[in-house]
């Protein structure tokens, strides 16, 4: 995965990409509650790695781009988890974990087979997988398709080629996938149900309460959603 984009503050995207990276977690969290020991792929803009933190008591996070982690250590120097350098496809652990965290890495990386069946045995028995990514037929995609604006629900965006994604994922796909892996979806639900395009979302006099409400109204929507976000466990 190229890093430019996780390091760039200024990105065009920043606004949402925050809004769902600081929403998605506590979802999670509220979904397992404590873990002794956690796992999560990838540090992206660093948002999640805090509240992550606050709901284990060992918390490993591996990520394969040296200038994220050394952005992320000189954001956040008391940072306690432990960071490994190390690509996915290649990091083992030397103990299992109670709870895994893919949290918008698949779309990124070059087999999500590979991942999805490599991840399972590093899971501790009862232990929970959390996987989030985009949604190919989120509404606003679905309103491009039909205004034009992209030539098929499942190709690649301008955003999308600059957050370095490698394909698209829809409910049905994704549950596809997880299924060919091994895996059975224990809870699904829906990441931020964008009815309008931000410009026009901006405009809104309430346009802080119209985001948390969409948010909020999301998680049962996930077909129209931006993003899906899965519990999995190993069948």
């Amino acid at each position: 995965m190229e890093s430019s984009e996780y390091t760039q503050p200024n990105a065009a995207t920043h606004l949402e990409n925050d809004l769902i990276l600081h929403w998605y977690p506590k979802r999670i969290c509220t979904r397992f509650g404590w873990a002794e020991s956690l796992l999560e792929l990838g540090l992206g803009h660093g948002f999640t790695a805090e509240l992550f933190a606050k709901s284990c008591s060992r918390h490993v996070i591996v990520d394969g781009a040296s200038a994220v982690i050394d952005q992320f250590k000189g954001n956040h120097p008391t940072f306690q988890g432990e960071i490994v350098l190390s690509y996915f496809e290649t990091y083992t652990p030397e103990e299992p974990f109670d709870v895994i965290i893919m949290g918008f890495v698949l779309e990124h990386v070059d087999d999500p087979d590979l991942i999805l069946v490599r991840y399972r045995e590093f899971l501790k028995p009862g232990g929970k997988i959390y996987i989030a990514v985009p949604n190919a037929k989120s509404l606003n995609r679905r309103l491009g398709l039909e205004l034009g604006l992209i030539d098929d629900i499942y190709s690649l965006n301008d955003n999308d080629i600059a957050l370095g994604h490698k394909r698209q994922f829809c409910r049905d796909t994704l549950h596809t996938r997880l299924k060919k892996n091994g895996y059975h979806v224990t809870y699904e639900e829906g990441i931020y149900l964008k009815p309008l395009p931000l410009a026009v979302l901006k405009t809104l006099p309430d346009f802080q309460a119209n985001l948390d409400a969409m948010l909020k109204v999301g998680i049962n929507f996930p077909d129209l959603c931006v993003g899906l976000l899965m519990e999995i466990i190993p069948e």
